[in-house]
This record gives C-alpha cells, structure tokens and sequence, in this order.
C-alpha cells in the first residue's frame, strides 16, 4: 500500500467522523425538541396538520429516531441502519413538508437535501475508523 493511500484511508475515517458529528448533532437536537419540548402527542399533532400520512405513528417513530439516532451517529452505531432510516426520514421531510416551499432556505428543501446527500454518503462508507462499529469488526477478526 503507498503513502499516499494510507493517507486517503485515514481523511476517509477523519471526514467520516466529521460527516457523523455534524449529522448526531443535528439529529439529537431536533429530536430532543420532538421528544421533549414539543412531546410525542405534540409531535403527531404537528405532522397531522403538515399533512404527514399517520401522524400518531409517525411522529413519535420520528422523534425517538432522531434522538436516539443522532445518538447512535455520535457513537458510530449501527451507522449504515441508522444512516438509511435518518435518509428515509429526510426524504419524508422534502416529499410531505418541504418541496411545496422550494429550494431555498429556512423552509424550502435545501437543508434537509443536504442531510439526506451525507446521511446517503454515511450509508454507503460506514462509519469509519472512530467508532464503535468499527471497534465491533475488530473484535470478530482477531483469533480468540
């Protein structure tokens, strides 16, 4: 292996880290405000009135997804799962609230495109080096 892939290997895992860091924060912010300012019934509530199919099972799908998820993102948890369904989750967001607003920010698709491209982005590499799945493939590679 050359120098110079060993060094592109470990900026994958620091951007990965970086990519998981931003996209936790985000999540556990707007799911702690889902689950603990707004509240579940207040969270289904809201959905019903943005016109989110089921809103009593989606809102409270979504707001302990986001936590509990940008919480798994902080760790590098089950990263991939918790990428595709925080993608998933995104997705909702620009087809049932944001899409009718436009591109362009605060309610428009801009922001939530942009989680959704990282969010895709995280699916697809992994978590990276500086996480708990990856400390996890160790473990079940080295001989007992």
């Amino acid at each position: 292996m050359s120098r110079y892939s060993a060094a592109t290997e470990k900026n994958i895992d620091r951007a990965m880290l970086v990519l998981r860091l931003v996209l936790a924060t985000i999540f556990i912010v707007h799911g702690y405000q889902k689950v603990f300012v707004f509240g579940v019934s207040g969270v289904a509530e809201m959905f019903g009135h943005m016109g989110i199919p089921l809103p009593s099972v989606a809102g409270p799908l979504i707001a302990i997804l986001e936590l509990g998820g940008g919480i798994a993102l902080l760790f590098g948890a089950f990263t991939r799962v918790i990428a595709f369904l925080l993608a998933c989750d995104m997705l909702g967001a620009i087809i049932f609230v944001h899409a009718k607003a436009g591109f362009s920010a605060p309610k428009g698709v801009e922001n939530v495109l942009g989680n959704l491209a990282m969010l895709v982005a995280v699916a697809l590499i992994g978590a990276g080096a500086y996480s708990i799945d990856a400390m996890l493939a160790r473990r079940g590679t080295r001989a007992p």
